[in-house]
Protein backbone atom coordinates (compact mmCIF):
# COMPACT_ATOMS: atom_id res chain seq x y z
CA UNK A 1 0.00 0.00 0.00
CA UNK A 2 2.55 2.40 1.18
CA UNK A 3 4.72 1.87 -2.27
CA UNK A 4 1.62 2.45 -4.51
CA UNK A 5 0.78 5.62 -2.85
CA UNK A 6 3.96 6.73 -3.22
CA UNK A 7 4.67 5.97 -6.80
CA UNK A 8 0.87 7.49 -7.59
CA UNK A 9 2.22 10.82 -6.00
CA UNK A 10 4.93 11.02 -8.04
CA UNK A 11 3.21 9.77 -11.16
CA UNK A 12 0.69 11.91 -10.82
CA UNK A 13 3.03 15.11 -11.97
CA UNK A 14 4.24 13.10 -14.96
CA UNK A 15 1.54 13.61 -18.24
CA UNK A 16 0.82 10.85 -19.97
CA UNK A 17 2.14 11.53 -23.71
CA UNK A 18 1.38 9.04 -25.58
CA UNK A 19 -1.23 9.31 -28.02
CA UNK A 20 -0.99 12.85 -27.00
CA UNK A 21 -3.29 12.46 -23.91
CA UNK A 22 -1.07 14.98 -21.87
CA UNK A 23 -4.49 16.80 -21.38
CA UNK A 24 -6.44 14.02 -19.91
CA UNK A 25 -4.04 11.46 -18.06
CA UNK A 26 -1.08 11.37 -16.07
CA UNK A 27 0.78 8.21 -15.31
CA UNK A 28 -0.57 8.19 -11.80
CA UNK A 29 -3.69 6.67 -13.54
CA UNK A 30 -2.13 3.63 -13.79
CA UNK A 31 -0.97 3.35 -10.23
CA UNK A 32 -3.25 4.55 -7.80
CA UNK A 33 -6.50 2.07 -8.24
CA UNK A 34 -4.00 -0.84 -7.15
CA UNK A 35 -4.45 0.59 -3.87
CA UNK A 36 -7.84 -0.45 -4.12
CA UNK A 37 -7.35 -4.03 -4.57
CA UNK A 38 -4.92 -3.93 -1.89
CA UNK A 39 -7.61 -2.60 0.14
CA UNK A 40 -10.32 -5.07 -1.03
CA UNK A 41 -7.73 -8.00 -0.51
CA UNK A 42 -7.22 -7.18 3.32
CA UNK A 43 -10.89 -6.96 3.69
CA UNK A 44 -11.93 -10.47 2.54
CA UNK A 45 -9.14 -12.26 3.94
CA UNK A 46 -8.83 -10.63 7.51
CA UNK A 47 -11.53 -8.05 7.86
CA UNK A 48 -12.46 -4.58 8.40
CA UNK A 49 -10.48 -3.93 11.24
CA UNK A 50 -7.65 -4.92 9.92
CA UNK A 51 -8.11 -3.04 6.16
CA UNK A 52 -8.34 0.25 8.45
CA UNK A 53 -4.55 -0.28 10.44
CA UNK A 54 -3.66 -0.80 6.51
CA UNK A 55 -5.18 1.99 5.63
CA UNK A 56 -4.26 4.89 8.09
CA UNK A 57 -0.82 3.20 8.25
CA UNK A 58 -0.84 3.76 3.91
CA UNK A 59 -2.17 7.70 5.22
CA UNK A 60 0.52 8.31 7.47
CA UNK A 61 2.93 6.89 5.95
CA UNK A 62 2.38 8.38 2.02
CA UNK A 63 2.20 11.33 3.20
CA UNK A 64 5.47 11.18 5.48
CA UNK A 65 7.13 9.94 2.35
CA UNK A 66 5.17 12.32 -0.05
CA UNK A 67 6.41 15.73 1.83
CA UNK A 68 9.79 14.35 2.41
CA UNK A 69 10.39 13.42 -1.36
CA UNK A 70 8.74 17.16 -2.56
CA UNK A 71 10.51 19.15 -0.11
CA UNK A 72 13.60 19.54 -2.79
CA UNK A 73 10.86 21.75 -4.97
CA UNK A 74 8.36 22.22 -2.36
CA UNK A 75 5.95 24.94 -3.94
CA UNK A 76 2.14 25.55 -3.46
CA UNK A 77 1.20 23.22 -5.78
CA UNK A 78 3.45 20.19 -4.64
CA UNK A 79 1.82 20.84 -0.85
CA UNK A 80 -1.85 20.87 -2.47
CA UNK A 81 -0.70 17.53 -4.06
CA UNK A 82 0.04 15.94 -0.75
CA UNK A 83 -2.82 17.41 1.27
CA UNK A 84 -5.18 16.27 -2.03
CA UNK A 85 -3.28 12.58 -2.34
CA UNK A 86 -3.76 12.26 1.99
CA UNK A 87 -7.31 13.59 2.06
CA UNK A 88 -8.58 11.67 -1.14
CA UNK A 89 -6.80 8.48 0.23
CA UNK A 90 -8.30 8.13 3.73
CA UNK A 91 -11.46 9.28 2.61
CA UNK A 92 -11.69 6.89 -0.46
CA UNK A 93 -10.10 4.01 0.76
CA UNK A 94 -11.94 3.71 4.05
CA UNK A 95 -15.20 4.11 2.14
CA UNK A 96 -13.62 1.06 -0.05
CA UNK A 97 -13.69 -0.80 2.47
CA UNK A 98 -17.09 -0.12 4.40
CA UNK A 99 -18.92 -0.62 0.61
CA UNK A 100 -16.88 -3.73 0.73
CA UNK A 101 -17.62 -5.18 3.73
CA UNK A 102 -21.26 -4.54 3.93
CA UNK A 103 -21.52 -6.09 0.20
CA UNK A 104 -19.08 -9.13 0.68
CA UNK A 105 -21.87 -11.86 1.58
CA UNK A 106 -23.03 -10.97 -2.12
CA UNK A 107 -23.83 -14.61 -3.81
CA UNK A 108 -21.66 -13.07 -6.66
CA UNK A 109 -18.08 -13.04 -5.89
CA UNK A 110 -16.89 -9.99 -7.88
CA UNK A 111 -19.85 -7.45 -6.90
CA UNK A 112 -17.99 -6.12 -3.68
CA UNK A 113 -14.34 -5.31 -5.43
CA UNK A 114 -16.16 -4.10 -8.02
CA UNK A 115 -19.01 -1.66 -6.72
CA UNK A 116 -16.45 -0.54 -3.86
CA UNK A 117 -13.93 0.44 -6.15
CA UNK A 118 -15.92 1.87 -8.52
CA UNK A 119 -17.64 4.45 -5.73
CA UNK A 120 -14.54 5.18 -3.80
CA UNK A 121 -12.71 5.87 -7.26
CA UNK A 122 -15.46 8.54 -8.29
CA UNK A 123 -14.77 10.34 -4.13
CA UNK A 124 -11.07 10.00 -4.48
CA UNK A 125 -10.95 11.24 -8.00
CA UNK A 126 -13.35 14.39 -6.87
CA UNK A 127 -11.57 14.98 -3.80
CA UNK A 128 -7.98 14.75 -5.12
CA UNK A 129 -8.11 16.79 -8.50
CA UNK A 130 -10.28 19.19 -6.99
CA UNK A 131 -8.17 20.21 -4.01
CA UNK A 132 -4.58 19.46 -5.61
CA UNK A 133 -5.36 21.74 -8.62
CA UNK A 134 -8.25 23.58 -8.78
CA UNK A 135 -8.03 27.24 -9.76
CA UNK A 136 -4.82 26.22 -11.19
CA UNK A 137 -3.86 26.16 -14.89
CA UNK A 138 -3.89 22.50 -14.86
CA UNK A 139 -6.60 20.92 -16.97
CA UNK A 140 -7.90 19.57 -13.96
CA UNK A 141 -11.29 18.39 -14.80
CA UNK A 142 -10.36 16.68 -18.12
CA UNK A 143 -7.50 14.87 -15.80
CA UNK A 144 -10.09 14.26 -13.25
CA UNK A 145 -11.93 12.71 -16.43
CA UNK A 146 -9.46 10.55 -17.81
CA UNK A 147 -7.98 9.58 -14.47
CA UNK A 148 -11.56 8.30 -13.53
CA UNK A 149 -12.26 5.93 -16.75
CA UNK A 150 -8.76 4.68 -16.27
CA UNK A 151 -9.86 3.85 -12.79
CA UNK A 152 -12.88 1.89 -14.11
CA UNK A 153 -10.92 0.04 -16.38
CA UNK A 154 -8.18 -0.85 -13.65
CA UNK A 155 -11.20 -1.46 -11.42
CA UNK A 156 -12.52 -4.21 -13.86
CA UNK A 157 -8.93 -5.86 -14.73
CA UNK A 158 -8.02 -6.13 -10.76
CA UNK A 159 -10.94 -8.59 -10.55
CA UNK A 160 -8.73 -11.36 -12.21
CA UNK A 161 -5.59 -10.90 -9.77
CA UNK A 162 -8.46 -10.53 -6.89
CA UNK A 163 -10.36 -13.79 -7.70
CA UNK A 164 -6.90 -15.42 -7.76
CA UNK A 165 -5.17 -13.90 -4.68
CA UNK A 166 -8.38 -14.94 -2.78
CA UNK A 167 -8.89 -18.22 -3.87
CA UNK A 168 -4.92 -19.03 -2.95
CA UNK A 169 -5.27 -16.57 0.44
CA UNK A 170 -8.15 -18.46 1.67
CA UNK A 171 -7.27 -21.81 0.82
CA UNK A 172 -4.00 -21.45 2.64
Amino acid sequence: MMLIVLASNYLVQIPFKILNLQNILTWGAFTYPIAFLVTDLANRVHGINFTKKVIHIGFFWGIGVSLFFSISDFNFISFRIVIGSGTAFLVAQLLDAKIFNQLRKNKHWFIPPFLSSIISSAVDTVLFFSIAFYGTDTPWVTLALGDFIVKILIAMLMLIPFRIFVKKLISV
